[in-house]
């Protein structure tokens, strides 16, 4: 062989070297940005709350409250994901989005709720083309306060191909009561690093409604629960909301926590929606965690969500895993009149709405 035959050759095999370099140079850079821009939340932090609402409510009042995991306006019929076992990563276009999104206001509109917990709720995410959900939502409910805590925030997710890309999303609670303020507080963490980077930091956030003629408050809970840990994250979590909410009972308030669980409370038959082979299961929320008293309040004769393998729409529903993750735990001192899952056969979201009446004892 020549010498420049042999010179030609090293350079061919040297490639595969200088790509796998420039793979690892960039895995490495990506954890860098991912470490720098990491979201670390404190365990307590005072969110703000949009002026709006002036009126209280007051001890005998009935009250309609409404729960609901909007998907970040993406996960509709058409969409199936690919954390559930489907193949979708961008769910949905504009036009989808504003499908979905003028979906749900004119849901919100028919129930007209006196509080309105929302979840996965976006605020500037690629995947929800950037449109700030928890402003177009307040814009729509003239005269509500509101707040707004992040459970999810990434400067870049970089997984899988095509990648999810930028999220800003997390829980959003309205008002039609003065709110006199809102707090978020961190829930455990079951991801370690580097996982952790780019996962979701779970919290909820607390909201104090002052009530007229006491010095008790009605304390709203709006919270998502963890869903692909092992278990641990659930019961970690689980337990500190029962701290929680039993601190605030002890003092004489009114207390609701409610949203998306993915849990189903252990006090309800399972075998209702019988789990399926290979689809993501629920956990099961332990009621005995907490102190007798509590209310654990679902509507089992409608599911509150169905399974992202495939879309919905034109498929066979018995080929779905449905659950029942969303619902509301309420204090001993608030009666509940009535609570409905909305079936609304998941047009705008993977997740029904769920209403509930209840009066202030």
């Amino acid at each position: 062989m020549s010498k420049n035959g042999t010179k030609k050759g090293f350079r061919i095999w040297k490639l595969p070297l200088y790509l796998i370099g420039a793979v690892l140079i960039l895995a490495v850079l990506l954890v860098l940005f991912l470490t720098v821009t990491e979201y670390r939340p404190k365990d307590r932090e005072t969110m703000t709350v949009t002026a709006g609402a002036e009126k209280k409510p007051a001890a005998g009042d009935t009250l309609t409250l409404m729960t609901w995991n909007i998907g970040y306006g993406a996960l509709g019929d058409n969409a199936d994901f690919f954390m559930d076992g489907g193949k979708g990563v961008k769910t949905a276009d504009t036009a989808r989005l504003e499908s979905n999104l003028a979906g749900i206001l004119k849901e919100i509109d028919l129930v007209q709720p006196d509080i309105l917990l929302l979840q996965e709720t976006d605020r500037s995410s690629t995947r929800s083309e950037h449109i700030d959900e928890y402003l177009r939502v307040g814009a729509h409910l003239e005269g509500f306060s509101s707040s707004f805590a992040n459970n999810f925030k990434v400067a870049f997710l970089p997984y899988p191909i095509p990648p999810i890309g930028t999220v800003d999303s997390g829980i959003a609670t309205y008002s039609s009561f003065t709110v006199s303020d809102a707090e978020r507080v961190q829930l455990p963490i079951p991801f370690s690093w580097p996982v952790r980077m780019a996962n979701l930091k779970r919290c909820v956030l607390i909201s104090r409604v002052p009530l007229e003629g006491s010095d008790k408050e009605l304390v709203l809970v709006n919270l998502h629960l963890e869903a692909y840990d092992s278990g641990e994250g659930k019961i970690a979590q689980t337990k500190m909301l029962a701290e929680l909410l039993e601190a605030e009972a002890a003092k004489g308030n009114y207390v609701i926590a409610g949203g998306d669980f993915n849990q189903i409370f252990s006090c309800y038959d399972k075998a209702k929606y019988p789990q399926q082979e290979g689809k993501w299961a629920a956990g099961e929320l332990d009621v005995s965690q907490f102190a007798a008293g509590w209310q654990f309040v679902m509507d089992d004769t409608v599911p509150t969500c169905r399974s992202l393998d495939q879309p919905y729409a034109g498929a066979e529903k018995e080929g779905f895993q449905f659950y029942m993750l969303d619902g509301f735990i309420v204090s001993a001192n608030v009666r509940v009149e009535s609570v409905i899952t909305q079936d609304l056969e998941f047009v705008c979201s993977d997740h029904n709405p769920v209403v509930m009446t209840v009066t202030l004892q």
